[in-house]
């Protein structure tokens, strides 16, 4: 099994990763957030583009029990699918953005 810190360090890495991605468009920043002791993880984008304010969480990823817990995911690839890549276990990722009655049709935990 792997362990909590080893999640907490990949999960920052890939948000981290991400954080070096600078939109096309706008004077936009983008924010990590991360809480270490609530195990809560954003990457949040600020800025403006012209005369609209652009705010939001790209990834929003929280450590509950022995499972990673994926709020929220505006990327193309699917951060799944990168902690995957990195070597979590499926059935230790929930898509939380999924309601709960189709989380069992995914390859992904269901709680």
């Amino acid at each position: 099994m792997v362990s909590l810190e080893t999640y907490r360090d990949i999960v920052k890495q890939i948000l981290t990763e991400y954080s070096t991605h600078q939109p096309a468009y706008g004077d936009v920043e983008m924010e990590l957030i991360f809480d270490h002791q609530r195990d809560r993880y954003q990457l949040v984008c600020t800025g403006w583009n012209k005369k609209r304010r652009i705010y939001g969480s790209l990834i929003h990823i929280d450590l509950k029990g022995d499972k990673i817990w994926i709020q929220s995911d505006g990327t193309e690839v699917g951060i799944a699918n990168l902690l995957v890549e990195k070597g979590i276990p499926k059935q230790n990722i929930v898509l939380a953005y999924q309601a709960p009655n189709l989380r069992q049709f995914t390859e992904f935990s269901i709680v």
